[in-house]
């Protein structure tokens, strides 16, 4: 019963969510949500997901508005106001206070006809056909579909707003997650002496025993000047060796790969992860603004980095 509600919501997206969407935009204050009872909950929820997508919010109890904390909203802030009803009392006796101030309200609530929707400058409807507790009392559907609405919202103003991954992370910056998207390639990668690299005209014999030196399974071909001219990998031996080459008198510029994939120091390191990903590749060379070799990042520089 709970699912049916959510995908009822999906042909409600319309002018109405626009408009609000728009408010928000525009608001040059804070957004301000609130809510009474289970609808309270989810208002701090969608407050918590505005605020960590780039929207800054912060939930209001509407009790506690009315006793002093009505001083926290300013005619600058949009007001989102929740109750499945419309007619919460608590919430109602907050609206002459917003509209003498001014304050933009946007409504969500599963009556377009009460109060509460009236009164908003846009009204979000989250309203359900029956509750999924079976006396159809306790807020089970209404809840989850407003919780939805909220999530949509959210997500609406991120992409509008051009929120980025690094922007998350500077909301988020404790644990697993801050450390996968503040971490940036030049804090992981292996550089200076570490960096396996043979010149152009290096005998392939003598690149193997660079490898192997350097552990990463590869090793880059750079020129006189230290730009990359390509990269030397396992899979490139192997082919080497079908081939029959011999390894003493070959160059290792006859049997390189010219096409290697490149990253720079300051891109985040789970953007580099992303790129092994899709090219199905161990291994990354790191460049500078000249295109010179000043780095490689492997697949376990990333592991225990705790980015994959």
């Amino acid at each position: 019963m709970e699912a049916e509600a959510v995908a009822a919501l999906g042909p409600r997206i319309g002018a109405q969510f626009e408009r609000a969407c728009e408010l928000l935009l525009a608001c040059r204050g804070r957004v301000i949500v609130t809510g009474m009872g289970k609808s309270g909950h989810i208002a701090r929820k969608i407050a918590a997901t505005l605020a960590s997508t780039g929207t800054p919010a912060f939930f209001v109890h509407p009790g506690e508005a009315s006793h002093g904390d009505m001083g926290m909203i300013t005619a600058e802030d949009v007001v989102i106001a929740l109750s499945n009803s419309g007619e919460v009392s608590e919430v109602l006796t907050l609206l002459p206070l917003l509209k003498r101030m001014g304050t933009g309200l946007i409504a969500m609530t599963g009556n377009a006809d009460s109060t509460l929707a009236r009164a908003a400058d846009a009204h979000l409807d989250a309203g359900v056909d029956t509750e999924a507790c079976p006396l159809d009392l306790a807020p089970t559907s209404s809840t989850t579909a407003a919780l939805v609405m909220g999530d949509a919202v959210a997500i609406a103003l991120l992409e509008a707003r051009g929120f980025t991954a690094e922007d998350f992370a500077f909301s988020h910056p404790g644990g697993a997650l801050g450390r996968k998207l503040l971490l940036k390639v030049g804090d992981v990668m292996r550089a200076g002496a570490d960096i396996p690299a043979v010149s152009e005209s290096t005998p392939m014999a003598q690149a193997l025993l660079e490898i192997s030196n350097k552990g990463l399974g590869m090793t880059t071909v750079t020129d006189a000047d230290g730009h990359l001219c390509g990269v030397f990998t396992d899979g490139d031996l192997r082919r080497a060796l079908d081939d029959r080459v011999d390894i003493n008198n070959t160059p290792i510029s006859a049997l390189m790969s010219r096409s290697a994939k490149t990253v720079t120091p300051g891109m985040l390191a789970a953007e580099a992860m992303r790129i092994m990903e899709e090219n199905e590749i161990t291994s990354l060379v790191v460049v500078d603004e000249d295109d010179r070799s000043c780095g490689v990042l492997h697949l376990m520089h990333l592991l225990h980095a705790g980015i994959a």
